[in-house]
């Protein structure tokens, strides 16, 4: 029997050339077409649109449907409210540094039950048994996961504490893994990295909190949290922005249960003490504070020095009143 040149003789050995030729006129497969449109055919605009939900491409410019057969890479199911939603998607959640174990972990519960929910056999406990030992066991393997299943239980009941938003601690609880993986916390209390961390952290995105909230919050004095946070700012190679009087004004307006024109108006003022450069050399709070004690008066709700002192943590009447008599008297302010 003669052998083909490309086919598979009696040793089973395969034309090299062959494969080589056909490999060659094999077709590459063909771009989407959205990746092919580049500018609108009617207005010329390179601004388009790509509607997933209707498999459409529009330019944004004239509105024209340049192509309406998309792929849909979603999934094969429709929910039309969160229950549905919730029952049908067959994922997990999203990974979450605040977990111990990023919210990715296996657990092995104490019931001894199937999973139809009938009864294990007695035989079979002890080895569930010995399972679920090692498996806390696995789990504390290192100092690392030790100090962890510490600090994230610790920051969470922080961030709690001082009404900080959920992106704000995911944030704070990779940061304190970063510090313990470069072995920033070794020799220091856990509470201490904690506090720092969420003062750093909370000035970064113009939410501050001040010392004596976190010390209040930690047990930790205020001395010990400020040498975490320089020493922290230092090794994690961070450059905190300063924070101003209006990133206070805020929260303090809140928590006085103040109007939005009052809030505005202690803004408008700090603007303008800066400028005047009454704001610096102060201290922040106290400031803030001041702003919002005159902002109150011209807006006729008002506070008293010692209401506000009494409940904004860290600022003093005396405070209130020497920041407050500056501020008038540089803008030129006769209440």
């Amino acid at each position: 029997m003669s052998k083909s040149k490309g086919a598979i003789g009696d040793s089973g050995v395969v034309d090299v050339a062959t494969v080589a030729e056909a490999s060659k006129t094999m077709v590459a497969p063909a771009p989407s077409k959205a990746n092919q449109i580049t500018k609108c055919s009617d207005c010329g605009s390179g601004n388009l649109i790509t509607d997933y939900k209707h498999g459409e491409l529009i330019c944004k410019n004239c509105g024209a449907v340049l192509e309406d057969s998309l792929f849909d890479f979603g999934p094969e199911w429709r929910a039309f409210d969160e229950e549905q939603k919730s029952k049908r998607a067959r994922t997990g959640g999203p990974v979450k540094f605040a977990k111990l174990n990023k919210g990715l972990t296996t657990e092995i519960d104490r019931y001894d039950r199937d999973i139809r929910g009938g009864a294990i056999q007695p035989e079979r406990k002890a080895q569930l048994y010995r399972l679920r030992k090692w498996q806390r066991r696995s789990r504390m393997s290192d100092s690392v996961q030790r100090n962890l299943s510490i600090a994230l239980p610790e920051l969470d009941r922080m961030c709690a504490y001082l009404n900080i938003p959920n992106n704000i601690k995911e944030e704070c609880a990779m940061w304190y893994r970063k510090a313990v993986n470069k072995g920033l916390v070794r020799g220091r209390s856990i509470e201490s990295v904690v506090a720092a961390i969420i003062y750093l952290i909370s000035r970064k995105h113009q939410l501050p909190k001040t010392l004596e909230e976190l010390e209040e919050a930690s047990g930790v004095k205020k001395k010990d949290i400020g040498r975490s946070y320089r020493f922290a700012c230092r090794r994690l190679g961070l450059r905190m922005p300063v924070a101003t009087p209006m990133d206070y004004v805020p929260r303090f307006s809140s928590e006085l249960g103040l109007s939005g024109e009052t809030e505005a108006k202690a803004i408008e003022i700090l603007q303008k003490a800066r400028e005047k450069g009454v704001t610096s050399g102060r201290g922040p709070t106290g400031v803030a504070a001041a702003a919002i004690y005159l902002a109150g008066k011209l807006t006729n709700d008002k506070q008293t020095q010692k209401g506000i002192a009494g409940r904004l943590a860290g600022v003093t009447e005396v405070t209130i009143r020497n920041r407050y008599e500056e501020i008038a008297r540089e803008l030129g302010i006769e209440i």
